[in-house]
C-alpha cells in the first residue's frame, strides 16, 4: 500500500461519485469530474493503492419473506407404529412446512413451519390435530422472532 496522497478537489469529488454509485463507468466519472477516462482510470486506481478506496459494496435490500410468520412446533405421535409413516408423508407434501426432522426425546418431531399470520398456522395445525390418520397427541411451539445466525 502506498502512503495516502493528500487530496485535492477532483479527488474528492472522484470519492463523493463512487460512494454514491461504485458501479459508475469510468467515462461517466471522468465527465463528472472534468478529466479524459485515462486520467480518471489513473486516479481511482492511486486511491486504491494508497488504501483510500478500500472496496466496492452492493446495498442490499432483500424482498419481504413468503413466510412472515416463523413456528417451531414440536409434536408428539399418540401411536408413533401406525401414524408416524402416514404423518411423515403429510409434511412432505405440506408446502407451508419448511423443514422437518426426527428426533429422540419427548416428541417425536420437530417441523418448522411458514404461514403468511397465526390463524393460518391455527388451520394447519388443527387439520394435524383432528386427523384420525396421524394421531398427533400434543403440539409445542415456538414463534421465531429474528435469526440470529444461519448456516
Amino acid at each position: 500500500m502506498e502512503k495516502k496522497p493528500r487530496l485535492d478537489r477532483i479527488d474528492k469529488k472522484i470519492l463523493e461519485i463512487l460512494s454514491q454509485d461504485g458501479r459508475i463507468s469510468y467515462q461517466k466519472l471522468s465527465e463528472q469530474v472534468n478529466l479524459t477516462a485515462r486520467p480518471c482510470l489513473e486516479r481511482v486506481r492511486l486511491l486504491e493503492r494508497a488504501g483510500i478506496i478500500r472496496g466496492y459494496s452492493a446495498i442490499i435490500e432483500l424482498p419481504e419473506p413468503e413466510h412472515t410468520f416463523v413456528i417451531q412446533a414440536q409434536i408428539a405421535l399418540a401411536d408413533h407404529g401406525h401414524s408416524q409413516a402416514a404423518f411423515e408423508q403429510e409434511v412432505r407434501k405440506t408446502p407451508e412446512v419448511l423443514d422437518c426432522w426426527l428426533v429422540g426425546g419427548s416428541f417425536d418431531f420437530l417441523v418448522r413451519i411458514g404461514c403468511r399470520n397465526m390463524e393460518h398456522y391455527r388451520l394447519l395445525a388443527d387439520t394435524w390435530l383432528t386427523s384420525k390418520k396421524f394421531r398427533v397427541d400434543k403440539i409445542v411451539t415456538i414463534t421465531e422472532l429474528q435469526a440470529i445466525k444461519r448456516a
